[in-house]
């Protein structure tokens, strides 16, 4: 019984950890809001050759989805040509020391994440 409210749980639409992870959990999110934590205020240009294998459409998508979730700030200047430039809105920021202890804990893990990938890798090969 006590599984399945658990589990239940979970499953909620509204369920906060995941709703944050459906956000953050994406293969762009963390990586722009740690380059946004470290750099500032940028504009998009400057964005996009930070993170060379993101196309402009995935950047768009994902800037667009961050700053519909309260944790990016769109500013857009009125000049020609258009000046946009993006920062980390107070809610955003409270989510850096997350993002890096997350970060931390890849690179220190990693060696460690490979080296059981390639036991299981030989164990299916046999």
């Amino acid at each position: 019984m006590i599984r399945k409210e658990i589990k239940k749980d979970f499953d909620m639409a509204d369920c906060g950890i995941r709703n944050l992870l459906d956000r953050v959990g994406d293969k762009w999110s963390l990586m722009i809001m740690d380059i946004l934590g470290s750099e500032g205020t940028l504009r998009f240009s400057e964005l996009d050759h930070k993170i060379e294998s993101i196309s402009q459409k995935m950047l768009t998508v994902t800037l667009k989805s961050l700053e519909t979730d309260g944790l990016v700030d769109r500013k857009m200047y009125p000049q020609i040509p258009p000046k946009v430039e993006y920062s980390l809105t107070d809610l955003g920021r409270t989510l850096l020391p997350a993002i890096t202890m997350l970060k931390n804990w890849a690179v220190e893990s990693m060696p460690a994440i490979q080296e059981a990938r390639n036991r299981m890798q030989s164990k299916k090969i046999m």
